[in-house]
């Protein structure tokens, strides 16, 4: 009898073992503070759905890393980029397809060779933009890059090493837009800003939802790429679908992030972890509490 009693409590012990197991979602991100918050958001929207999430910060490699490690199992979902999916992953080329097109090929695609999904789109779009002194775009009335040519001869560009060099940074940016300035500085990606307050540079390349770009004391204006130049990078949710089958609820939770998320909005929550000092999590759990959605 005592042999069969533990045998029996051996038995509940694993299949409530088991049950927890199931109950456990993991949440991969990529090194940086926006895909911090985010992560941070995502595992919010899994607790309110009644699962547990496990969250792995700051996989080096980004996607070349997390998306083996999903494949594997390790993770069942994780912040993504359209275009990142696009070429990194599926191995197409950058513009293939209109966005929304790209987004529905997306899903297919991942569906048929990886058993994953991409779940609604946040809003923000993380990509180059061209960022100009505010006092320069509101003396010129500058609001679209196309703007900047006339008066690109009277103003000094500052970049960094990499954007200044690459064929599509810099050079395509001139290309595209006719745009020859007074002068073209290498800058440091970290120290650019602060040329740009202290007016040594007018104009410098910048992504949408940089830290620094929802800093009042900076006072700079992005402007509109009109030729539509930069490659998007739409951010959303890559989920395995066996992951989405076993969690019931959790689809209808992580849709939540769809449209939530502004480039100005996704610029201030970095802002408030990068320089503010502000924990990831307390600022995602504000932000959603904000938008009603927790």
């Amino acid at each position: 009898m005592k042999r069969i009693l533990i045998i029996f409590f051996a038995i509940a012990m694993l299949f409530t073992s088991c049950a927890k197991e199931d109950e456990i979602v993991r949440i991969a991100t990529k090194p940086m503070t926006e895909q911090y918050i985010l992560g941070e958001m995502l595992g919010l929207l899994v607790e309110k759905a009644g699962y547990e999430a496990e969250i792995t910060k700051g996989i080096g490699g980004g996607t070349s890393n997390i998306q083996p490690a999903m494949e594997r199992g390790d993770f069942d979902l994780y912040p993504e980029y359209t275009s990142s999916g696009w070429i990194l992953v599926l191995g197409h080329e950058a513009k293939e397809l209109p966005d929304d097109e790209l987004f529905e090929a997306l899903k297919a695609e991942y569906e048929e060779q990886y058993g994953m999904t991409w779940l609604g789109l946040y809003g923000f779009n993380n990509t180059y933009t061209v960022a100009v002194r505010g006092e320069v775009a509101r003396e010129y009335g500058l609001e679209k890059t196309s703007d900047l040519s006339a008066i690109a001869p009277s103003l000094t560009f500052g970049g960094n090493p990499d954007y200044l060099e690459r064929a599509d940074g810099f050079p395509a940016l001139c290309s595209a837009y006719s745009l020859e300035f007074k002068d073209v500085r290498d800058i440091d990606i970290g120290l650019k800003y602060t040329a740009m307050r202290q007016g040594d540079i007018d104009v410098t390349n910048a992504y949408t939802t940089d830290a620094q770009l929802a800093n009042p004391d900076l006072d700079a204006v992005t402007l509109a790429d009109d030729k539509n130049l930069q490659v998007n990078y739409y951010c959303s949710t890559v989920v395995r679908k066996d992951t989405l089958e076993r969690c019931p609820g959790l689809e209808e939770a992580l849709m939540k992030m769809d449209g939530l998320i502004s480039d100005s909005e996704m610029a201030h929550m970095n802002y408030l972890v990068e320089v503010e000092g502000l924990d990831e999590k307390e600022v995602a759990r504000d932000f959603l509490k904000e938008k009603g959605i927790i």
